[in-house]
């Protein structure tokens, strides 16, 4: 067994996840791979299994647990199966065949000195990812691309990279939060004692359909019980902050309300009910940190 596993999340998009899988069989540094499946239901399953190697593991969840139940399951099984890295990601992302030895590589450099360490995710046409842009502050982002290592606090689970110990000491990602926000949770429960990094020389394509930023206001109506998510998981990440955490929420809430108001073009009445509601459902929303237990014999 290799020391580090690959936790790629999936559901319901094989064709994306095969890509991904060929991408991480690439690399310049042999990872295995646990593919944590959502209850796909598009024959994801065979697809996976006919890849026919060793270094793919198949592991179904039973029931749709969304982006945060998925990697909570998924880094608990590595975590249970004795791997010493971590390296997470969803099925779209595809990484560069350097990606997880750039990984490697800052990770000596460091001395495992640190928290997690985050890559750059650009979107299809080579320009950045919008969300997957990393954090140095609440507000503030990332701007250095030069320098072999950039002190971030908050990253997204687009190739982030962790050592087994941050597991023990941190737990696992809370699966309550079911989509959106999880992984910015989970890094700033990181960061806010240990040093963390992004890493330039690591770099993924993350195939989404579109690099918009997240919008409720011109959002299909579809999509609001994912917004319901986020706005009730934001409180949770940035209460944390104390006085400049409320100032950001409580200004977010009224920005994406006025937006709503003067940019929506359907359902406005619904997605204002589903920001406040969701916000202030998020002020009792204290969902228990889970921890991961080692296999034993």
């Amino acid at each position: 067994m290799l020391d580090c596993a690959a936790i790629v999340v999936t559901y319901n998009r094989k064709e994306k996840l095969q890509k991904n899988l060929r991408a991480l069989l690439a690399q310049t540094r042999q990872t295995e791979i646990l593919v944590i499946d959502n209850a796909s239901t598009d024959g994801t399953e065979e697809a996976v299994k006919a890849f026919s190697s060793p270094l793919v593991h198949y592991l179904n969840t039973g029931e749709n647990l969304g982006g945060a139940g998925g990697f909570s399951f998924g880094i608990r099984e590595a975590y249970r199966r004795g791997y010493g890295y971590f390296w997470i990601m969803d099925d779209d992302c595809i990484p560069e065949p350097e990606a997880l030895e750039a990984f490697f590589a800052a990770d000596a450099a460091l001395a495992g000195e640190y928290g997690f360490l985050s890559g750059v995710a650009y979107f299809t046409d080579g320009t950045l990812c919008n969300m997957n842009i990393q954090k140095t502050g609440l507000k503030e982002k990332v701007t250095d691309y030069t320098s072999s290592a950039v002190p971030v606090i908050m990253a997204t689970f687009v190739s982030l990279f962790f050592r087994r110990e941050i597991v023990a000491e941190f737990g696992l990602p809370i699966k309550e939060f079911f989509i959106w926000s999880d992984d910015l949770e989970y890094t700033r429960r990181i960061s806010r004692k240990r040093p963390c990094y992004m890493v330039p020389a690591s770099r993924a394509v993350h195939e989404m359909a579109s690099n918009a930023k997240v919008n409720i206001a011109t959002d299909s109506p579809d999509r609001l019980s994912r917004y319901a998510c986020l706005y009730r998981n934001e409180v949770y990440v940035y209460r944390r902050e104390g006085f400049r955490g409320w100032i950001y929420l409580v200004s977010r809430v009224f920005l994406h309300s006025a937006r709503i108001v003067f940019q929506g073009k359907e359902a406005r009445g619904a997605k204002l009910k589903t920001v406040w509601k969701s916000f202030l459902k998020g002020f009792s929303f204290r969902p228990e940190i889970e921890f991961a237990e080692e296999e034993h014999e």
